[in-house]
């Protein structure tokens, strides 16, 4: 008899400023990384004390568990429970099908991409259904929405939005890459559940890696600049590309962009990150149930053609 599972995948983040240069030959695939980069990122994470990404992943993990009744993993591409260590535990459980959710609901191949291709060089013997993007899916929408609507409650329904994702190279999607596409399309969604007027939000990509070559934008310093030029004194930012807090959350926007407004003269906002909200765990449980529903029509279909054969 088969035994079903989930398994949530993520970045990964290390746990102390100490094991960031292996962390960072983890994200590079081994290849070097300058001193310069190394100090900057160690910088930062010493400005957040630490990332919280793998222990609120955990509890996702856990949450969804009890929702479903049923196995939850979690495996991390670049740090500790590294996806291949996890396989090997879901495994020896005796898991033999497991419905693989990554954490980053729009599809890139730099992310997304490259978390199917350390599962796939290490998944023998279970059957995974993996689901490519769930960027769309309507209760992680009503997630987001949920978040929005707390924040415009506090600071204000006419406070302009500015709904982020991570960026990617540009040579990205000139090839063909969804990422950009879906992205925009989940700030859309958003923004038309509470009902923002079209002139009150933007989308602006964050946090342009330190490697060369150009990056999707327009980045959020030239959209919070356009705002304060417009005569706005606040931004709200909801990240929508992210489902928990980390270090692009916790410093990019926390300390960075928020020094930039000051720079400037705009106050700079956040929305709360979905974390383990129980909107979010409700919009995770209904993906692996969709998920499940659709894998029984295939099969129950696939018996019926194959009894008509015979």
């Amino acid at each position: 008899m088969s035994k079903t599972a989930v398994l949530l995948l993520a970045h990964g983040t290390p746990d102390s400023v100490s094991e960031i240069p292996e962390y960072l030959r983890n994200v590079t695939g081994g290849r070097p990384v300058p001193d310069s980069v190394i100090e900057e990122v160690k910088h930062r994470y010493g400005l957040i004390g630490r990332s919280p990404l793998t222990s609120i992943t955990l509890r996702q993990g856990e949450l969804l568990s009890k929702s479903l009744k049923a196995p939850v993993y979690v495996g991390m591409r670049n740090w500790k429970p590294y996806i291949a260590d996890v396989l090997t535990e879901m495994r020896a459980d005796g898991i033999t099908q497991a419905t693989v959710i990554c954490l980053a609901p729009q599809n890139s191949r730099t992310s997304v991409g490259l978390y199917r291709k350390a599962l796939a060089s290490a998944a023998q013997g279970i059957a995974i259904d993996f689901v490519e993007s769930w960027h769309d899916h309507p209760l992680l929408i009503a997630a987001f929405a949920d978040k929005l609507e707390a924040a415009r409650a506090k600071f204000g329904k006419a406070i302009p939005v500015v709904f982020t994702a991570h960026s990617v190279p540009a040579r990205t999607i000139s090839e063909g890459d969804p990422y950009e596409q879906q992205a925009r399309e989940t700030g859309t969604l958003v923004a038309y559940r509470v009902g923002l007027p079209k002139q009150q939000w933007a989308f602006a990509f964050q946090s342009q890696g330190m490697s060369g070559g150009p990056w999707i934008g327009p980045t959020v310093e030239e959209t919070i600049t356009r705002f304060r030029e417009e005569g706005h004194s606040r931004v709200l930012i909801q990240p929508v590309g992210f489902v928990c807090d980390h270090i692009e959350v916790l410093y990019d926007i926390d300390i960075a962009f928020r020094e930039f407004g000051n720079r400037i003269g705009i106050e700079v906002v956040r929305t709360e990150s979905l974390n383990d909200s129980p909107a979010f765990i409700a919009a995770l449980a209904d993906l692996v149930r969709q998920r499940g529903r659709a894998n029984a029509k295939v099969t129950k279909a696939t018996v019926e053609v194959t009894k008509s054969a015979l």
